[in-house]
């Protein structure tokens, strides 16, 4: 498998991401527990996108895209548009991880100053899985050619799915991870700060938090396996599939807060995300047939994301079913100072 990953772009990428994570946690534990302002999220949002676009911009420098040649040129710009068309669409299907957080952080009611420790978490599980998964998904379509439309089968299923679901109500009190923890752990009715397990009547329990962790934990996974395939559909360069997938879940925190304010207002999103993953998926299954240039599938995701949002915004949302509650309520989990 052909990539442009040099051992100095690997070791200048990787020295990236460790600066980012230190100075994510630096803040982090300098402002301490506090709910997130919309101003706060947005000024992050903006910085992680504006970051993302630099590496890009700076990649294609780095890569020729000034240079001389033709052939050079024509490769650092075929390899910024897969990078860009990339980031696009995993940041689109991390909009759907962020609603699926929401619901989670609802459903348990976690106060919004412990949301932040929660996502920080939940972002490094998934940077690790990513990178797992993308090794795997590199190494499989090296050896045999055919899982390229085993993903697009998957994908074309996912988008379908994803469709078919979109405006039902999640129905959390049947799903099967939390019934499991709920049968072979116990849980205290509070929160204890931002501590994941607490004494509660003498017995040492998890404290709701904790299974907030584990359940995010499983959203990473399912979302990695469907996000995977979607990547690979655009590029098999595994220095791209991995960089653009790190960019696009770097500024899932930020663009939580600042999306979890509105998000019946982007009500027609998973509509839109299901038409790319069928979009996709029948590019992977057509791959031997018909290469849809890059140029189409970024202009598709962008036309795509914009009409849905555009949508949302003039067609009012169905009045859902009301939320589904924990087996203990809001005012029972109480927050921190009334677990003590």
């Amino acid at each position: 498998m052909i990539s442009i990953g040099t051992p100095l772009l690997w070791s200048l990428f990787a020295a990236f991401v460790v600066v980012a994570l230190i100075v994510d946690f630096f803040a982090m534990s300098r402002q301490g527990s506090h709910a997130v302002s919309i101003k706060e999220a947005t000024i992050w949002s903006l910085i992680w996108v504006a970051v993302s676009f630099f590496f890009v911009a700076w990649l294609w420098w780095f890569l020729g895209g000034t240079g001389q040649d033709p052939v050079t040129r024509e490769m650092a710009d075929a390899k910024a548009l897969e990078f860009i068309t990339g980031y696009l669409v995993e940041k689109a299907l991390a909009v759907d991880n962020i609603f699926v957080f929401l619901m989670l952080f609802t459903y348990f009611a976690v106060p919004a100053e412990f949301q932040k420790r929660v996502l920080m978490i939940g972002i490094l599980g998934a940077l690790v899985l990513r990178a797992i998964m993308i090794l795997i998904g590199a190494w499989l379509i090296t050896q045999f050619h055919w899982v390229m439309y085993v993903f697009g089968a998957f994908l074309l299923f996912t988008g379908i799915k994803m469709w078919w679901a979109a405006g039902q109500e999640p129905d959390l009190d049947n799903n099967p991870a939390l019934k499991w923890i709920n049968r072979h752990m116990k849980i205290s009715p509070t929160f204890d700060g931002e501590k994941f397990f607490t004494v509660h009547n003498g017995v040492k329990m998890a404290t709701p938090l904790f299974v907030v962790i584990m359940l995010i934990g499983i959203v990473d996974i399912v979302f990695a396996v469907d996000s995977i395939p979607a990547i690979f559909a655009i590029t098999t360069d595994p220095f791209i599939v991995l960089t653009s997938n790190v960019f696009a879940i770097l500024g899932l925190r930020a663009m939580y807060f600042l999306l979890a304010s509105m998000h019946e207002r982007f009500h027609l999103l998973s509509y839109g995300l299901a038409i790319i993953l069928v979009f996709i998926g029948t590019k992977m299954m057509l791959i031997d047939l018909y290469k849809i240039p890059i140029t189409w599938s970024l202009g598709f995701t962008v036309l795509t994301l914009a009409i849905t949002m555009i949508l949302s915004l003039k067609i009012p949302a169905r009045k859902g079913a009301s939320s589904t509650a924990f087996p203990f309520s809001a005012k029972e989990r109480g927050s921190s100072k009334d677990s003590h």
